[in-house]
């Protein structure tokens, strides 16, 4: 008998599969095809392993800062000289109870140390794993707690807004640039990585240095546009109006570091993530310490665009501002609603630039040489206004201003009185050869103030100033969408 192409001993099928027409013979393929399918799928399958989740974890950073604040506090206790850091149990029972009060400690403990310790409760909790809204729970937490039991001093607003709202505000950056420089593509040896990334942020360093590399792929910065800047130099002070400061040298050695994070323009970059675009800023002078701090990043928005030749992103900032320019203080927390974008003109020229409209929780005092006398200082509501702009052309050569201003007292707390803050900032900076340039800028700053008690106080000064520049990779921070999209 012709058994067929498809016969039992070749096929190892039952007989009754064994067919001679040919219309039996597609049904007798199909059902072996689907037996063949149907037996191979049985069969157990060797597959990729699938990567674990990232890590992550809440006991570390919440131990670390009930672990800090207690080290804090008892180091304060045993050097400060004062009954401040006396902490019992009944004064914590008090605290719990107490109404929280606006205290009136020194304007740098208040305005500087405290977003600073702000900052470390919010880069341990980054740097375990957690997400920026989870750490900035934690940093706010980690305010009050402090503010119950680090002191035996009533708890108070001010300090709870500057380490729990303005301590997430400066944290972040803080920690996304000390990932950049562990993770980011640069020539520095990982030795040098690993301490400078400590520097930037001590729970970077710390954690690392404990738990290795557990928690490194909790956070990718997903390769963004950046720009940074260092400036070495001298300033020399050209006009002032000290009004009542007792404060003042002409002549000043600065150090000003500045860094422009996730520039918008790149394709693919996107902006889920708070502070996935940032703006940070620090100035030190030999005059005064640290003259200016800034920090500004983008909470919630979006990105846009307008044609081919404009790229930008809006929505609500949170920024912290500490800005003490010799002779007054200005600080502030704030959320804006703003924009950040690059228009590109002809002949590889580009604009870019920052505007900023909002409202913060801001102090203003006169700075004197007299420490105990820091604290003449008062808070209030400030409606704050900003705008930076930057021309870059090429990779020759950038120009660049920026203002700031603040009008503390307008909106709430006028019998204790108003201050009217402006300072306005502008440079040129020439590249000399690789990431070598040389810098002159000039800094104004102004304070109108009225106070019920002691009058008006006018103030002013202005300084000129040639900088040694060191750019960063990226040179000037320039996106470039339209080559990218002509590839």
């Amino acid at each position: 008998m012709d058994r067929g192409a498809l016969g039992t001993e070749d096929a190892g099928m039952p007989c009754t599969l064994s067919v001679r027409t040919p219309r039996r013979g597609r049904v007798q393929s199909l059902a072996l095809l689907l037996f063949t399918w149907h037996a191979a799928s049985a069969q157990p399958t060797e597959s990729l392993p699938t990567p674990p989740p990232p890590d992550k974890s809440y006991a570390i950073p919440i131990a670390e800062i009930i672990g800090f604040d207690f080290a804090l506090s008892n180091f304060n206790r045993a050097f400060s000289g004062t009954s401040d850091y006396d902490v019992s149990g009944r004064s914590i029972r008090r605290n719990l109870t107490h109404r929280w009060v606006t205290d009136n400690d020194p304007f740098g403990v208040n305005q500087f140390a405290h977003p600073y310790q702000g900052s470390l409760y919010h880069g341990a909790s980054r740097s375990t794993g957690l997400s920026y809204w989870e750490a900035s729970a934690l940093t706010f937490a980690g305010s009050a707690w402090w503010e119950i039991t680090g002191e035996k001093t009533p708890p108070s607003y001010n300090d709870q807004i500057a380490s729990g709202i303005a301590g997430s505000f400066l944290g972040e950056p803080l920690f996304r640039m000390a990932n950049l420089l562990l993770h980011g593509n640069n020539k520095v040896p990982l030795f040098w990585r690993e301490w400078g990334a400590a520097a930037i942020s001590p729970p970077v360093g710390l954690n690392r240095l404990m738990y290795g590399s557990r928690f490194d792929s909790a956070f990718n910065d997903h390769n963004p546009v950046y720009d940074t800047r260092l400036r070495l130099g001298y300033s020399h002070v050209t006009h002032d109006d000290v009004g009542n400061s007792t404060r003042l040298k002409r002549n000043e050695a600065v150090i000003d570091f500045a860094m422009d994070y996730g520039l918008p323009g790149k394709s693919g970059y996107t902006y889920r993530r708070p502070f996935d675009y940032f703006a940070f800023r620090i100035v030190a002078t030999s005059a005064n310490g640290v003259d200016n701090i800034a920090t500004r990043g983008l909470l919630f928005g979006t990105d846009y665009e307008i044609g081919d030749t404009y790229r930008g992103i809006w929505g609500l900032y949170g920024s912290y501002d500490y800005v003490s320019p010799q002779i007054f203080n200005i600080s502030t927390t704030a959320l804006s609603l703003g924009t950040t974008g690059q228009f590109s003109l002809p002949k590889d020229v580009a604009l870019q630039g920052t505007a900023l409209l909002g409202v913060g929780y801001s102090a203003a005092s006169t700075l004197r040489r007299i420490v105990t006398d820091d604290r003449d200082y008062h808070y209030g509501l400030a409606p704050r206004v900003s705008l930076n702009l930057r021309m870059l052309m090429g990779s020759r050569a950038m120009a660049e201003v920026s203002g700031q201003r603040y009008y503390l007292g307008s909106l709430t707390n006028r019998s204790a009185g108003s201050d009217d803050i402006t300072r306005v900032e502008s440079a040129f900076t020439m590249r000399i050869s690789g990431p070598h340039a040389i810098a002159l800028k000039y800094v104004w700053s102004h304070r109108s103030a009225s106070y019920q008690s002691g009058g008006d106080r006018t103030q002013t000064l202005g300084t000129v100033g040639i900088y040694y520049t060191l750019l960063g990779e990226d040179g000037f921070g320039k996106s470039e969408w339209r080559a990218a999209s002509s590839e």
